[in-house]
């Protein structure tokens, strides 16, 4: 959620009847979406916290909780009981459930002037925060360390925590809560919305169980139902709002988590919205990161007992979130599916398909009782394992397909020729760094443009690859100043990039074209920076299944359909033409 800035992020946390005193915050409650949309188009990154954690996958940082909902939206309700921070937490209790695993971490969190806020940024389920400064508080049921007189700004504390992690066989046993539970009473209260009670009730007909009804209405905001992220769009969660996100479906992350929990609240089950951080992965330093206004976030919470807590949903399409987190409950829905080998590669028992015991049962010798000196019948080798056998070697040469075809791409435009000659330095001016001249033999220029068109090609596939975005409309050199600018590339690769967009340019403009010094080398450096920077995902599906080559393929595939239609279409509009109806209806002349 980006851009709150300072101004703004001083109106938090001005809510709740906890014991802070009578300092900031005494003008009751504030709704956590009031003044963000007013925020959106801030131009200017600001860093907000600097996190050094021993967790490898941190998941998001959270700081305030939107739980109430009236006609005009969510906003954070009263603060019903919480307890001095310095008095210590609540002691952590083990699930207990099979497919519900918890790991202990340790977080340093360091918040700048730019974070003036009455909210202390903690990762979920804390149970020791230390070397805060001022008089703070804890809310266990909020799950928020607030305050009415001290501010985060400036503060530096650890946060050791709890990571609860779900599996989605798991979730699938929570039963439905009996209506008469204070939590469903609580959370999930609402206004009656008849358009938004129609489509909740569309999706999760059939389904009773509190998880099935939670993934349907989840994996309904997907771009295959027109679903799109923007911030050109109104903010508000009202009932009027989130029936328009509905209808519309453009928006950005308050309006995905907010239609969400009121959906979730419309299907029975408690919900509620959360604020914090993504986990901001583009500035990494070991285990260090930073955290700016850019990543700023808003999800949803759905309670599913007091086994299971708040299990958190990020509804927000995932590739428009830097530092966007998914899970095995709760997967990237506008994901390729990823191909699973069959049952009989995984290495367990192959089913029993007679349904019975194997071999005779009496010990008798059944051939005796076919008669007439036949003797024993000899028994023949089942062909269906090497069927099987095939199946899977055939399925994994079909997998290895989109591999090979990358890598036959990638050596064909670094092996085409004369950009990988390193040029002359200060030549034909090439200036005093020595990296970069200028062709003007007119046969040199043609293979000197081929080499920059296909460095350039490849450098735009490693970009899909990566998931990084490309914008066809852009020049080469905004192109590589995005990269630059984004934090994509830095120190040599930096340099690299630009002078791809350079050569690109040049061959695209110029008379004489650009002859750059080893561009395949350059393509190299910037393959590395943009892998180091991609999640192990991303990285292992650029190496498997080449977004680049599946997004060829498609649309290769739609071409060569239209290409059909048409066709079909010139050969029906033929025949009519000579259609012999046609011929004998003609009238006689006279």
């Amino acid at each position: 959620m980006p851009g709150m800035t300072t101004g703004l992020l001083a109106n938090f946390g001005a809510g709740g009847n906890g014991p802070g005193g009578n300092g900031r915050g005494t003008g009751g409650r504030v709704d956590l979406f009031a003044n963000l949309s007013g925020e959106l188009q801030q131009g200017k990154e600001r860093e907000m916290l600097k996190v050094t954690t021993n967790d490898r996958t941190p998941q998001y940082i959270r700081f305030g909780v939107a739980d109430e909902l009236t006609e005009q939206g969510f906003r954070n309700g009263r603060r019903a009981s919480s307890s001095r921070l310095r008095d210590g937490l609540p002691a952590f209790q083990e699930p207990g459930v099979p497919g519900v695993s918890t790991d202990r971490y340790e977080a340093t969190i360091e918040a700048t002037d730019e974070f003036n806020m009455g909210l202390l940024p903690i990762y979920p389920t804390p149970v020791a925060i230390r070397n805060f400064k001022g008089n703070w508080f804890y809310d266990p049921n909020q799950q928020v360390v607030y305050s009415s007189g001290a501010s985060a700004r400036d503060q530096k504390y650890t946060v050791e925590y709890i990571r609860t992690s779900y599996s989605a066989t798991a979730l699938r046993l929570a039963d439905a809560l009996p209506e008469t539970d204070q939590m469903v009473k609580q959370f999930t209260a609402m206004p009656d919305n008849q358009q938004v009670q129609e489509q909740v009730n569309e999706l999760v007909e059939g389904k009773t169980r509190p998880y099935d009804r939670v993934r349907a209405i989840y994996d309904f905001f997907s771009v295959k139902n027109n679903f799109s992220y923007s911030l050109q769009t109104e903010g508000g969660t009202g009932g009027t709002a989130i029936v328009d996100f509905l209808t519309n479906r453009r928006g950005f992350c308050q309006q995905y988590a907010a239609a969400m929990a009121w959906m979730v609240r419309a299907a029975g089950i408690p919900a509620r919205v959360a604020f914090g951080f993504s986990s901001g992965s583009n500035r990494r330093d070991g285990d260090t990161f930073t955290l700016t206004n850019k990543n700023l976030h808003a999800w949803t919470e759905v309670y599913f007992g007091p086994t299971f807590g708040w299990v958190p949903f990020d509804a927000t399409p995932a590739a428009s979130v830097a530092g966007s987190v998914r899970s095995d409950y709760a997967p990237d829905v506008d994901a390729a599916p990823t191909p699973e080998p069959s049952s009989s590669a995984t290495g367990g028992p192959a089913p029993d398909v007679t349904g019975g015991t194997v071999g005779p049962q009496d010990g008798t010798n059944d051939a005796a009782d076919l008669g007439g000196g036949v003797g024993a019948i000899t028994p023949t080798t089942p062909r269906w394992p090497w069927f099987t056998i095939g199946a899977v070697i055939l399925l994994f040469a079909l997998l290895t397909v989109p591999a090979l075809r990358r890598s036959l791409l990638r050596r064909q435009r670094q092996s085409s020729g004369g950009g990988v000659a390193a040029a002359a330095a200060g030549a034909d001016g090439g200036g005093g760094d020595g990296l970069r001249i200028v062709v003007s033999d007119v046969a040199a220029a043609g293979q000197a443009r081929e080499d920059a068109h296909a460095a350039w090609a490849e450098l735009l596939d490693t970009m899909v690859d990566y998931r990084v975005p490309i914008d066809l409309t852009e020049t080469p050199r905004a192109t590589a100043g995005r990269l630059v600018r984004d934090d994509l590339v830095d120190g040599p690769a930096a340099e690299a990039v630009r002078l791809l967009g350079q050569a690109e340019e040049r061959a695209r403009y110029a008379r004489d074209p650009l002859q750059a010094g080893r561009l395949g080398e350059g393509l190299r450096t910037v393959r590395k920076a943009l892998a180091s920077r991609a999640n192990r995902r991303t990285r292992l599906a650029a190496r498997l299944l080449p977004p680049s080559v599946l997004l060829r393929w498609r649309l290769a595939i739609v071409e060569s359909s239209i290409r059909t239609v048409l066709t079909s279409g010139r050969m029906r509009d033929g025949l009519m033409r000579w259609s012999p109806r046609r011929l004998l209806t003609r009238p006689s002349s006279r």
